[in-house]
């Protein structure tokens, strides 16, 4: 996967310590960040694809991509799609 969109990214001049917080209100702070992006699409993507469970990436938090991929994973085995 091409990781060039990165360095466009608005976490780029922030701490990733931002980005790894240990409470609800990090990860308020990191979804701001998130926010206005011009590549939250795929860096949800790439932590979605690379199984990546902790942190905030593109805009979601763990849980919240757990259940992203858990709905996919439904999606696919309801539609046929992977068989």
């Amino acid at each position: 996967m091409d990781n060039e969109w990165m360095a466009e990214g608005n976490c780029r001049t922030e701490a990733p310590s931002m980005f790894f917080p240990s409470d609800g209100v990090g990860v308020e702070v990191a979804r701001r960040i998130c926010a206005t992006c011009p590549v939250k699409e795929p860096c949800l993507e790439y932590a979605l694809r690379n199984g990546i469970d902790h942190g905030v990436w593109g805009g979601a938090s763990e849980r919240e991509r757990r259940r992203i991929a858990r709905r996919r994973r439904l999606e696919r085995a309801t539609s046929g799609v992977g068989r």
